[in-house]
């Protein structure tokens, strides 16, 4: 499992947000030339982002990005799965049909498990402390 270049942009563009004043917006343009990441592409990865719930746009004078709740109540986790789908180690776990060997597979409970370990240890990790550790 490798997160992809748009997930360490989605984690690191969250963490600048966080680490901005409460209620301030900051430009896109501002966090990918601190993030030194194409806009064009953190724009989309922020527009996930958006529609997902974890940070609002706003526009016009003054406009830009800013979390859409408290740092301390978006995960890591959520960030990652936002932008990359479900954590799978593997794809006999995405449903029934995705592998015949299923039922039969002395595998198949190790990446139930790994699924399991890998998306606690996300989900345990907020946003606030990821920004506080910075």
């Amino acid at each position: 499992m490798e997160l992809t270049r748009k997930a360490e942009y989605a984690i690191r563009g969250m963490l600048y947000l966080a680490r901005t004043e409460e209620g301030q917006s900051i430009m896109i343009g501002e966090i990918a030339r601190e993030m030194q990441a194409p806009q064009a592409f953190l724009a989309k990865i922020f527009q996930v982002l958006g529609d997902k719930g974890l940070i609002r746009s706003y526009k016009g004078q003054g406009g830009g990005f800013a979390l859409a709740r408290p740092a301390q109540m978006i995960t890591l986790g959520q960030i990652v799965e936002a932008v990359e789908g479900p954590i799978m180690p593997n794809t006999c776990l995405m449903d029934d049909s995705a592998c015949a060997f299923k039922p039969t597979c002395p595998v198949h409970p190790v990446w139930r498990r790994l699924q399991a370990v890998t998306k606690g240890i996300l989900e345990e990790v907020s946003l606030k402390s990821l920004a506080q550790g910075m």
